[in-house]
């Protein structure tokens, strides 16, 4: 690696935290470590012929919003972490980025200007992760136990000795389970450690999965059980897939968390897909059915539907709900979380292969006046595109067959949903009425939001304008 003795001005951050400049050459350079607005030098460790990518190595003129990051395991040294990329950030500054990825991503990708932006839903930044899964190491050489997330760009684990992201209780669970690790007969092979806090009675339930990749010796299993009984924590095992993941030892409290606007409690198991954040979850599951305005005589489907964390929700303003998703296991499981909250008779569920998904199998459905899509990564593609065919054939649809009038779209990732939004305005006849970022994973570069998109009928299907590389004028955020 060699050293740039050029001063770039950094002009943005790009969606991995890095700093984006321009060196004499016109190419672009991407600085770890550097913030908009300052002048940097670069230690160069990839050259390319249109861009370079380095580390921060001299700094000039500092950002007004760099701050002192609040871990001791984040920075650009040796052995950091690799947890979080964004700590030497304001945290109002970090939300103001990912809210102009948003705006950025819907207009280069999609072609998209929403109407109006959202105000970006913030909480907690620090101890704020109900969910993370830990990498176990035993370290021979150096005759220790890691316990925590990877090293900066490395598959090795870091030397953590507490997480601020991490609960309180939690991050100073971790240096007792490296001693536990350490006293285990099989401690060379319990490679993963899985985290999920749930609500119960008497306060919060810590559940800790350990992924063991040989049978536990009886000494192991009593280590574990004398562990839970110090610190308060509900082991499970899981000795091969997903599948497998059962309790130590049977009893004790039950995960859940509550959405208290709506009087619901979501049972859950620790390996299910909840939200990392709760607090936000909570914010977030209220302003999605603000915007989706449902009307008590409506019916609604949740697509991707997950647990019910919309559904059931939504199952207490609509006349009926209908949530669809890819797993039966979690169908099943929102099923069961109806009929435990008292919503069996207004809600209901399918499982099918959402990524696959058809026109003829959109209008197979009974119509929705309400859409709530609340894809993984990979976007609703499938969905947007069946609406788009429909509106540009009709004739596939079977008469009285009416496309949503309101869709609010909860995405986690930021280019999948300007994918999706494209087609949705510019050949499904929508237009995007609001968005705006959500804040789940704070000093992350993760970017979660919502969109919502109005139908029009007398929208004329057309292609997108084109990209004249110019900066998009945006509108300002709402107060």
């Amino acid at each position: 690696m060699t050293v740039d003795k050029e001063w770039l001005r950094v002009e943005s951050l790009d969606l991995d935290a890095q700093g984006v400049a321009h060196n004499a050459e016109g190419k672009v350079v991407f600085i770890e470590g550097a913030l908009p607005g300052e002048e940097v030098q670069v230690q160069v460790s990839r050259r390319k012929n249109n861009w370079e990518q380095g580390t921060l190595q001299a700094l000039r003129r500092e950002s007004s919003q760099r701050v002192t990051p609040g871990c001791v395991h984040f920075g650009l040294h040796a052995g950091a972490c690799g947890g979080c990329k964004m700590q030497h950030l304001h945290a109002g500054a970090q939300i103001a980025i990912k809210q102009r990825v948003l705006e950025d991503n819907l207009w280069h990708l999609g072609k998209v200007k929403p109407e109006r932006m959202l105000r970006p839903v913030e909480g907690p930044t620090w101890g704020y992760r109900y969910r993370a899964r830990l990498s176990v190491r035993h370290v021979a050489k150096k005759g220790t136990v890691l316990v925590g997330f990877h090293e900066r760009k490395s598959r090795y684990v870091a030397d953590m000795q507490r997480c601020e992201v991490l609960p309180p209780h939690v991050s100073a669970l971790l240096m007792p389970l490296r001693a536990l690790v350490a006293s285990m007969e099989a401690r060379d092979r319990l490679p993963q450690i899985e985290l999920a806090i749930g609500e119960g009675p008497q306060g919060l339930v810590t559940a800790l999965v350990l992924r063991h990749l040989e049978p536990l010796s009886g000494a192991d299993v009593q280590r574990l059980r004398d562990f839970a009984t110090e610190h308060g924590v509900q082991w499970w095992l899981q000795p091969k897939g997903p599948d497998t993941v059962h309790l130590l030892d049977e009893g004790g409290p039950e995960l859940a968390y509550s959405l208290p606007e709506f009087g619901v409690v979501m049972p859950f198991k620790p390996t299910d897909f909840t939200q990392v954040n709760h607090h936000i979850n909570t914010v977030l599951v209220g302003r999605a059915l603000r915007l989706l305005d449902v009307q008590p005589d409506e019916r609604v489907i949740d697509w991707f539907c997950g647990l019910g964390n919309f559904t059931l929700p939504l199952a207490t303003q609509a006349r009926e709900v209908l949530g669809i998703e890819g797993s039966e296991t979690l169908v099943q499981r929102s099923r069961e979380n109806a009929q435990r909250n008292g919503l069996a008779h207004k809600a209901s569920f399918a499982a099918r292969n959402l990524f696959e998904l058809t026109p003829a199998d959109v209008v197979a459905y009974e119509p929705a006046q309400r859409w709530l899509v609340d894809p993984p990564r990979e976007g609703a593609f499938a969905l947007a595109k069946a609406l788009a065919d429909l509106r540009q054939s009709p004739e596939l649809a079977p008469p009285g067959w009416e496309p949503p009038r309101r869709i609010v779209y909860v995405s986690c990732n930021p280019a999948t949903l300007a994918r999706d939004a494209g087609l949705l305005v510019h050949q499904a006849g929508y237009r995007c009425t609001a968005a705006g970022a959500v804040n789940m994973f704070p000093h992350t570069a993760h970017v979660e939001s919502m969109a919502v998109f109005e139908y029009d009928p007398h929208a004329v299907p057309k292609a997108p304008p084109a990209d004249t590389g110019e900066a998009l004028a945006l509108p300002e955020a709402e107060a």
